[in-house]
């Protein structure tokens, strides 16, 4: 069953499996799904690239007021506030300033919370975008796939994205953390040589940590399944082998 679209900026706090409680930001449309990828296995179902170009984004006081007042209601701070929401939330045109609001309200209220982002990675290219990230204290970044051809079909990106535009990004963006949803079937990406060369690419980024993990939600594609844990510990152990950090969830 997929999940439900945010209909509000600040949602949760919810327990994440990979960074604990976190606080929700949503930056984009409520009840709109607005990102530029349609990947197979998305937990708010297919995308319409149409929303690109018709999204409403809401302004950046709201945002900070709107977290002002769940963190004043909160008994215990979370982990993280984390942007994430309903889509990828760096296509917000106001992104580098909400950072900064955000960073500023958590120190005055929750000086002991961390900030963070989950992103598809598609803008990481922009050198503004990279400058508000680095801003951020946890940046998980997406990469599942190896080869173009796998890019294309798995993560199916709006037109003019490219897998090599999105590696030369993350490598220049500092202590970044990699998440990679691996599942197999006929569309899936638990195969070779697609783990080979996914692995090339995160030799070239050099992250912190690569995050293993594979579906827990609701997905679209009826040509993909769940990995078992034996198969996500083979990629895990693969990476250490390289000299990659990895956890597998």
């Amino acid at each position: 069953m997929l999940l439900e679209l945010q209909s509000t900026i600040i949602y949760g706090p919810i327990q994440s499996r990979r960074i604990g409680t976190s606080l929700g930001i949503n930056l984009l449309q409520a009840m709109t799904k607005v990102c530029t990828f349609d990947c197979l296995y998305c937990q708010y179902g297919w995308t319409d690239f149409s929303c690109l170009e018709k999204a409403e984004y809401p302004a950046p006081e709201q945002v900070a007021r709107e977290l002002e007042s769940a963190l004043d209601k909160l008994s215990t701070p979370p982990r993280y506030i984390t942007f994430s929401g309903n889509g990828e939330p760096t296509l917000h045109p106001d992104f580098g300033r909400i950072v900064d609001l955000v960073n500023d309200i958590r120190d005055g209220r929750a000086p002991e919370t961390g900030t963070a982002i989950l992103s598809n990675s598609t803008t990481v290219s922009r050198p503004g975008i990279r400058e508000a990230l680095s801003r951020l204290d946890l940046r998980i970044m997406k990469l599942d796939a190896g080869s173009e051809t796998m890019f294309a079909s798995y993560n199916r990106p709006a037109p003019g994205i490219t897998i090599e535009e999105i590696t030369e990004g993350l490598a220049a963006l500092d202590d970044v953390t990699i998440q990679s949803l691996f599942t197999k079937g006929p569309a899936g990406n638990f195969a070779e040589p697609n783990i080979t060369e996914w692995i090339a690419r995160l030799k070239r980024i050099s992250p912190v940590l690569v995050q293993v993990y594979t579906l827990d939600r609701g997905f679209p594609s009826r040509e993909i399944e769940k990995l078992e844990r034996d198969e996500l510990e083979e990629i895990r152990s693969r990476l250490e082998d390289e000299g990659i950090s990895a956890k597998a969830f």
